[in-house]
């Protein structure tokens, strides 16, 4: 039994690439078209790279894997136009066949450097749902102390389009909330992050962000250079942003070359963004969520309020969309539509609206029983 590396590590104290080999317990995600040429797994690339990880884990990290490339794999065994992604029930028909070539894929690929490895599918509601967050983190942590090496992957045969991540970016970095991991390393089919379009001239290279802000976002393009991902630029800043609030550092590196781990760091080549604060685990979980139920829009009082550390009460809440019931949840905006917080709400939908502007002393009469002392309390809600 292989037991977790007992060194410490401070994410927070991260400043380049060449310190990820410090890093304690890393996921690594891998890409659809780092994996899979015309529908053929790219052997010899696949075993450079689990040469690289044997390397991290003789020198005592832990690795879990996020793969992608069971719909790239699967459509072309069934022989599906747009590489399974024609529609819904193409994407799951070639997930399904995929799957289990993906699993035979890194099981033959892991065992001949002696490392076993172990199949996780995931959905959002397994990381959303608060208990099953914790079945799937428990399953993780002994599955690290046993010493194999996880490969996880959306559940894409039973994902619906409403109900998905539609990235494994965003997943690896719940997966590392998950995990406990200290980094996220996303190997991709660029460098890492331009300041514009990679192909404009005047593209600069960022090496290191610290906080995504707006002006960050604008930075990224949507699109995957393969054509063949479900994820861009847009969806590894959306995962540096889940990582950054969980005190998690994540990466972007080229993964198109050789054993791309070890000549990142080598180089110190690509984006590291720094984490900013480490939540507790609650509310790293919660910040980490990507499927709220409804947005409330509060006035400019209570947005100081809430900064301030401060419950969401209802007489800041000025607009309210979508439908929810208790418990469930919702993002809090600006009046300018800025999402600034997230958390777990204590009215449903329509009591919100019964009270919403109102003060707490009105609130009884509107909704026919005792109000609650917040819409949101602030143990429940996390600031974005």
């Amino acid at each position: 039994m292989r037991r977790a590396s007992g060194r410490q590590f401070d994410a927070m104290s991260l400043t380049s690439l060449s310190e990820l080999p410090k890093a304690r317990r890393i996921v690594v995600k891998i890409g659809s078209s780092l994996l899979v040429e015309q529908g053929q797994p790219r052997a010899q690339w696949l075993y450079y790279l689990a040469q690289d990880l044997k390397r991290m884990r003789d020198a005592g990290q832990d690795v879990v894997i996020v793969s992608s490339g069971a719909i790239a794999m699967g459509a072309a065994k069934l022989g599906l136009r747009k590489g399974g992604r024609g529609s819904l029930a193409d994407a799951q028909a070639a997930a399904a066949v995929g799957q289990i070539e993906l699993a035979r894929l890194w099981s033959e690929g892991f065992s001949m450097f002696g490392l076993t490895t172990a199949q996780m599918l995931l959905t959002p509601e397994d990381l959303e749902d608060r208990r099953r967050y914790l079945n799937a983190s428990a399953t993780l942590t002994r599955l690290l102390e046993a010493g194999a090496v996880p490969v996880v992957n959306e559940n894409d045969s039973v994902a619906t389009a409403e109900i998905r991540f539609g990235d494994n970016d965003r997943l690896a970095a719940r997966v590392a909330q998950a995990a406990d991991a200290d980094a996220v390393l996303l190997l991709s089919d660029v460098e890492g992050l331009y300041d514009r379009d990679p192909s404009d001239s005047d593209a600069k290279f960022i090496r290191t962000v610290e906080g995504i802000t707006p002006e960050v976002m604008a930075m990224a393009s949507s699109g995957s250079s393969s054509g063949m991902g479900s994820g861009g630029m847009t969806s590894k800043l959306q995962a540096a942003q889940i990582a950054e609030r969980a005190g998690i550092a994540l990466a972007i590196i080229d993964g198109r070359c050789e054993a791309p781990i070890t000549q990142a760091v080598a180089a110190n080549l690509g984006t590291v963004f720094l984490p900013r604060r480490h939540d507790v685990a609650r509310k790293a979980w919660l910040g980490g969520r990507i499927a709220p139920k409804g947005v409330l829009t509060v006035d400019d009082g209570c947005v100081a309020a809430l900064l301030n550390g401060s419950s969401l009460l209802a007489a800041g809440i000025t607009q309210l969309d979508g439908g929810f019931d208790r418990g469930e949840l919702v993002s809090i905006a600006n009046s300018h539509g800025e999402r600034l917080a997230q958390g777990l709400c204590e009215y449903s939908a329509d009591d919100c609206r019964k009270i919403m502007g109102m003060r707490q002393r009105d609130q009884a009469q509107a909704l026919g029983y005792a109000p609650r002392s917040a819409v949101i309390h602030r143990d429940q809600l996390v600031l974005l």
